[in-house]
């Protein structure tokens, strides 16, 4: 019996193993391929004044948008970014002449609170500071020239961990800083009255001192740029105009689309023509002295920190298709408005 049994198991071995070979012979239908966006999980808009003493906070994917305020340590801020996984608020004091991290915003809102407590702080090294810029663990502050600091325009870069700021290097530059922003390793930068773009490329390799621009071009058409953002995701730049300090309806918005070919394309010391420019101008704009843009690469919404007009002003305006005078989609009172900074995760 133990003779006949190993070739029957054999063969009934053999046997299933031809019907598995022949079933995988059959392509099964391929799984359908979910394109749905994946909704956002946290989008916000935060601002800073530089008159009031306090910051908003705005939760957009609330079903009735409603800015909240936060009483802070300074009268006078300018600058914010928002890091959710720290829950944290980093700004550049202007009072305080430091750079302030404010931490538990999301406890600060469940709670009710109208005060959000400083965690802590960098040591005070520059002052009249007008933006920050962040990239990982790197802050970097933009210091104005004026007389108070012998008018010297610097860029401060901080390295931020769970309980402070640590000044890594300075940077002197040849221009007036205003607006700047980071993508990555690449510093972008207006000059303060013109209507400059200047790059600083490989911007954290440098060491301490004066450092020298990578290219510098002129937005034609613009008149005192301010404000600055770039989007990576569609290569969107949004540049802001105030024209006249002094004047509160004669500010707008420049667009450039393709930005980093159209840059690529301009000679260093170049102009980029209106006709590679979408602008924003007009009296329904309500610009005057729009100082600081932020921008959505999603719903392509364009939000502005707008100082002047009607005091100061927040302002949200559809992605424009081509040059025109805009109205703004949603227009809110922000007493002396001076930063804006927007969050998507």
């Amino acid at each position: 019996m133990k003779k006949l049994f190993l070739p029957l198991a054999l063969v009934a071995v053999l046997f299933t193993s031809c019907n598995d070979d022949d079933s995988s012979m059959v392509t099964p239908e391929p799984e359908p391929i979910d394109q749905t966006p994946t909704p956002a999980q946290e989008l916000k808009l935060i601002t800073t004044s530089n008159t009031s003493g306090k910051i908003s906070f705005t939760d957009l994917l609330a079903t009735t948008p409603t800015a909240k305020s936060f009483t802070i340590s300074s009268t006078d801020a300018d600058g914010v970014y928002y890091d959710t996984f720290k829950d944290q608020v980093v700004l550049a004091s202007r009072t305080n002449n430091r750079v302030e991290a404010y931490n538990r915003l999301r406890n600060a809102i469940i709670s009710s609170a109208t005060t959000l407590d400083l965690s802590f702080s960098s040591s005070v090294d520059f002052t009249n500071a007008r933006e920050i810029a962040v990239s990982e663990d790197k802050v970097v502050v933009a210091q104005d020239q004026n007389a108070g600091n012998g008018n010297v325009s610097k860029f401060y870069v901080y390295q931020r961990n769970t309980s402070g700021f640590t000044l890594l290097n300075t940077y002197t530059v040849d221009i007036k800083l205003w607006g700047i922003h980071l993508d990555g390793t690449t510093m972008y930068a207006i000059a303060d009255n013109t209507s400059d773009l200047v790059v600083y490329n490989n911007f954290f390799s440098n060491a301490t001192g004066t450092i020298t621009a990578s290219k510098r071009v002129t937005i034609e058409g613009l008149v005192r740029t301010h404000g600055i953002t770039y989007s990576p995701q569609d290569n969107v730049m949004v540049l802001s105009d105030v024209g006249l300090a002094s004047s509160a309806t004669d500010g707008g918005l420049v667009v450039i689309n393709n930005f980093t070919s159209v840059l690529n394309m301009t000679n260093n010391l170049g102009t980029i023509a209106m006709n590679n420019q979408i602008r924003v101008y007009g009296p329904n704009s309500m610009l005057g002295n729009p100082v600081d843009v932020a921008y959505d690469h999603v719903t392509n919404a364009i939000y502005v920190a707008e100082r002047l007009n009607g005091g100061g002003q927040v302002l949200k305006f559809a992605f424009p298709t081509m040059s025109a005078d805009a109205t703004p989609q949603m227009s809110r009172a922000e007493a002396g408005v001076t930063a804006v900074y927007l969050h998507r995760r």
